[in-house]
């Protein structure tokens, strides 16, 4: 064996170690050595982390599809209804993500583990009152969302159950991002692994019943996707009181603690805040898209689910740096923050750039696998690569803002969406669209404008370095 060959299987037996150790998960201290290893040790168990996280939409629509349209219905509505509980638990893990990663940099542990604590306290009081106005209210949100009489009649007890079982839903968003900010990102990652394995399996069993058993139709949906999140809790409830990791939490740590709980709402509000502004932009995009026709509207849907499933491996990179963010900025060491944000959107460009020639080159075979509609197909052949010349300054963006929020900064960047996306995204999108008459070609432009535009201001403002001197 020549050696080349002999450097080639170490340099893959390198590789292979080097995944295993960060699938694993271990005590690693983000503050000090090579920050590239730093970057991928957090970000490969966030990218199947969140790859995870989407398997539960698909499997829970793949099963109910087959009851019909209208349990297909209750599901969208009830999950509409559920974003808004979503955006509170993004936020709120941003912020347990924020002050974790900042103690552990301190080498605080305690005070990590208190913070992750009071968290959890704070979402839990925020769950009790959405849970109970759920599942007392179950039938008239349903109809305050458009749901009609026959979703009505057997939709009501799906939607209570998901409801009031909000709490695991909020949990899991919130643990795994007390354990992302330790750096521990793989018991984040196991725990969707362990929900997801739960989830399909009981989905249809519970749905379609197993032997003497009937099953519950689509309210067994509803109980298998709560049973699969709420071991997927208890996992992550297992280490955090296990004690042989970073986070030691203690019962003690439950007690209120005013001071914690101030910061980790002002954080939380503005991150929520973030979110809701950005997820409402794109509502608004399909309603512009919407009045083009059916088909446009369809395009426009099958690329942007094409275009998200693609962006998950850039948003685990650019969690990676909130991480290092937040633990660098407790560590003093601000200049190794910014090193590490730089580091990490070096890596999202390049793997935004293969994404991009992908799109541009491979956008119809794609959509085909989906959808053979010859209008459908134009439509998201056309949007998937008008919007994929945005990527390299996205995928940019997106690590400058979740660094942003990994310094406890979470102000700046729902600013910068808020002015972007409805002050200049929305209405750039309305007159190429329809003033201009450029139909939903005017839509998909407006996208990379503005995120191009999002991207360069938020440099700027990163550059200035105010982010460095944020206190929490």
């Amino acid at each position: 064996m020549d050696g080349h060959s002999v450097s080639k299987r170490r340099s893959l037996s390198s590789i292979y170690h080097f995944i295993k150790l960060s699938l694993k998960g271990s005590n690693e201290d983000f503050t000090q050595g090579s920050i590239r290893r730093a970057v991928f040790m957090l970000a490969i168990p966030m990218i199947l982390e969140m790859v995870m996280e989407s398997v539960f939409a698909v499997v829970d629509i793949f099963f109910v599809g087959r009851l019909g349209a209208d349990a297909a219905a209750t599901v969208g509505l009830t999950e509409s209804v559920l974003t808004l509980i979503y955006s509170v638990a993004i936020g709120l893990s941003m912020a347990a993500t924020a002050m974790v990663a900042r103690r552990v940099g301190e080498k605080n542990p305690e005070g990590a583990s208190k913070a992750g604590m009071q968290a959890i306290v704070l979402a839990l009081a925020f769950t009790l009152v959405i849970s109970i106005v759920g599942v007392v209210y179950a039938a008239e949100i349903l109809q305050l969302v458009g749901a009609p009489a026959s979703v009505l009649a057997i939709g009501v007890p799906y939607a209570r159950i998901m409801f009031g079982g909000c709490v695991v839903i909020i949990m899991l968003f919130l643990i795994n991002g007390i354990f992302r900010g330790a750096g521990d990102a793989s018991i984040a990652m196991r725990s969707l692994w362990i929900a997801n394995i739960f989830n399909i399996i009981l989905c249809p069993i519970m749905i379609y019943g197993i032997g003497n058993f009937e099953g519950f139709g689509l309210t067994g949906a509803a109980i298998a996707t709560t049973i699969g999140r709420g071991t997927g809790v208890l996992y992550q409830l297992f280490h955090l009181f296990k004690g042989n990791r970073i986070l030691k939490m203690k019962i003690s740590y439950l007690l209120p603690d005013w001071s914690i709980q101030k910061s980790l709402l002002n954080i939380s509000s503005t991150a929520t805040l973030q979110f809701l502004v950005a997820s409402a932009s794109w509502i608004f995009l399909a309603r512009i898209v919407a009045s083009f026709g059916s088909t446009a509207i369809a395009g426009y849907t099958i690329a942007l689910r094409i275009i998200m499933f693609f962006l998950l491996p850039a948003w685990g990179l650019s969690n990676a740096a909130a991480t290092l963010t937040g633990q660098n900025l407790g560590a003093n060491q601000p200049e190794r923050a910014e090193a590490s944000v730089w580091k990490t959107a070096q890596y999202n460009v390049i793997f935004m750039s293969v994404v991009t020639i992908i799109f541009l080159f491979w956008a119809a075979p794609i959509v085909s696998l989906i959808n053979t509609d010859a209008g459908v197909v134009r439509i998201a052949t056309q949007a998937l690569r008008v919007v994929s010349l945005g990527y390299i300054a996205y995928g940019v963006g997106m690590v400058l803002m979740n660094a942003f929020n990994g310094a406890g900064d979470t102000r700046t960047p729902t600013w910068i969406n808020l002015c972007g996306f409805w002050a200049f995204q929305i209405p750039l999108a309305y007159i190429l669209a329809k003033t201009l008459q450029l139909g939903p070609l005017g839509v998909f432009l407006a996208i990379i404008i503005a995120e191009s535009a999002i991207t360069v201001v938020t440099y700027f403002i990163f550059r200035r370095g105010k982010w460095k001197l944020v206190k929490i």
